[in-house]
């Protein structure tokens, strides 16, 4: 019994002379899927990110956190080592993180913000949690 392309399954493979062969990335590149909503894939990360909520003290917590921050205050010529845990706002979605620095206490500016040797700069408003070592 005799298959329909039988007469010329043997024969080799025609190469062009005239056009040069596809590389096989450019050919494959072909079939690969495009992406027909360009931003979906970084939107989707996006929405499925999570951020925290702001926790907001309750009048006690606050108290001793004030206290804190005034001995702070009262010690902060000697460059003091602090730790302290505060909220950094996310700037695309409701919510954010938490974050902890640590390190010597510079200053205490006139705007609320807490200035560490290094330079960083952390608002008192966004201080959750704060530590003299």
């Amino acid at each position: 019994m005799m298959g329909r392309y039988d007469d010329i399954i043997g024969l080799p493979h025609h190469v062009s002379a005239r056009h040069p062969q596809m590389p096989r990335g450019d050919r494959a590149a072909q079939f690969s899927p495009f992406a027909a909503l360009t931003g979906l894939e970084a939107a989707l990360q996006e929405t499925a990110r999570l951020t925290d909520r702001r926790i907001t003290l309750d009048e006690y917590e606050q108290a001793a956190l004030d206290a804190r921050l005034q001995t702070l205050r009262g010690t902060i010529k000697t460059q003091p080592q602090v730790t302290v845990t505060y909220f950094v706002a996310d700037a695309f979605k409701e919510g954010g993180t938490y974050c902890t620095a640590a390190g010597k206490a510079k200053k205490l500016t006139d705007e609320n913000k807490l200035v560490f040797t290094n330079g960083t700069t952390i608002p008192v408003l966004d201080i959750l949690a704060l530590e003299l070592v």
